[in-house]
């Protein structure tokens, strides 16, 4: 008995001593974490990216950018047709003999829908020329659903510019940006109506280019600019593009491009596509050639371009030796005009134009858009290289014969 007894206690003492280390080994393994490391893992945690907030941008343009229903009527449609065929030859011919006018009934009258932007509390309102030129019938639809009927006060066609106009006051409008201020790479919204049923849409994009000519096809008017080059029409629309990646699709046209202030810096008017749909590249007109032209259509009803009366052509090798040139940039002035803004002026044969107004003029183009954006009655600064010497000359620009 006692033998059994002193073999349990044994095992008792054996069987605690084994417990209590084996937990005192678990202690001495066991790795507690370290606080560096758990610090470090908390720090190195992802970073969460957010891109720009253009919704105070969004919300201001929302409420100024206007869609715009246009419609000609089948009067004026038929009216149209009418002096078509007047000025066609084969029915001059037939109403000498004595026979009448032909009638032709069934012309379809043209239609489109497009944006536009309210640039003032009494309704003023900017779009394109192509969106309103064939209407007569004008149709403004605001933000909030209210119609009213649209009076087209001006247009101007060689800047795809026009203004209309309804009865209504205390409209909201922008603040006016300064587009020559824009930079390559700056963010900006396009809005307006696309397709003319995705209405009040937003879209984004960055500044691609600056001053960017299309030569797109514009109405042709008599020359009134009063200078020719060769090879180069005077009658070219004027043209200097803000381009953006921002989306814009037909319906777009006449709508609102605006910077993260929700500034306006742009009126949209062009794709650059092959189907007729976005495809990477839209344009708008600056906001500051806007201004100007959209100030004389609003006061005058159109914006009435003077002649300069020079002819010129751009400076090649042997121009450069002749008149002892270092640049190429310029344009040489071959003949003026009698009577004319230039001549009036002092302007010689042979005199270099290098600049106008400040900003230089590198070639025929330049000079086409400088002066094509000068109204009569305005005198401008012409700078120029005459025997080797620059000179600056006021030139007031006059109406042409």
């Amino acid at each position: 008995m006692k033998t059994f007894m002193s073999y349990l206690m044994a095992g008792l003492i054996g069987g605690i001593a084994v417990l209590t280390g084996s937990q005192y080994f678990k202690k001495s393994v066991s790795v507690e974490p370290s606080k560096e490391n758990f610090i470090q893992r908390v720090n190195e945690s992802p970073e969460i990216v957010t891109g720009p907030d253009f919704t105070l941008a969004a919300d201001k343009a929302l409420g100024v950018v206007v869609q715009i229903n246009a419609t000609e009527s089948q009067k004026l449609a038929q009216q149209k047709q009418n002096e078509q065929l007047r000025a066609n030859p084969f029915f001059q011919d037939l109403r000498q003999y004595g026979f009448d006018f032909p009638y032709f009934g069934g012309y379809m009258p043209r239609s489109g829908s497009g944006s536009g932007v309210i640039v003032s509390n009494d309704g003023y309102i900017v779009t394109n020329n192509h969106v309103v030129e064939f209407a007569d019938e004008i149709e403004v639809i605001l933000k909030n659903d209210k119609k009213y009927k649209a009076k087209k006060i001006g247009t101007d066609p060689r800047t795809d510019l026009a203004v209309l106009k309804i009865e209504e006051t205390n409209l909201p409008v922008l603040v006016m940006g300064n587009s020559d201020n824009l930079k390559i790479g700056e963010w900006v919204l396009a809005v307006g109506n696309p397709f003319g049923y995705l209405t009040s849409t937003v879209t984004a994009g960055i500044v691609s280019a600056k001053g960017r000519n299309l030569d797109l096809p514009r109405n042709n008017e008599d020359n009134q600019f009063g200078w020719s080059q060769r090879s180069n029409p005077s009658n070219s629309s004027i043209e200097e593009f803000i381009q953006t990646d921002a989306a814009v699709n037909p319906g777009n046209s006449g709508g609102a491009l605006v910077d993260i202030q929700g500034r306006l810096v742009g009126i949209n008017s062009a794709i650059a596509s092959k189907t007729g749909y976005f495809s990477g590249y839209s344009f708008a007109i600056p906001v500051n050639l806007m201004n100007k032209i959209v100030n004389e259509l609003i006061n005058n009803g159109k914006f009435e371009r003077g002649r300069l009366g020079v002819q010129v052509s751009n400076i090649d090798e042997e121009s450069m030796k002749t008149l002892n040139l270092s640049s190429k940039n310029g344009v040489v002035i071959e003949s003026v005009e009698d009577n004319s803004s230039a001549k009036y002026a002092g302007l010689l044969p042979q005199d270099v134009i290098i600049g106008i107004n400040g900003k230089q003029v590198k070639d025929f183009e330049d000079l086409t858009k400088m002066i094509g954006l000068s109204k009569v009655d305005e005198t401008i600064k012409v700078k120029l290289i005459r025997s080797g010497q620059e000179k600056e000359i006021n030139v007031k620009i006059r109406r042409g014969l």
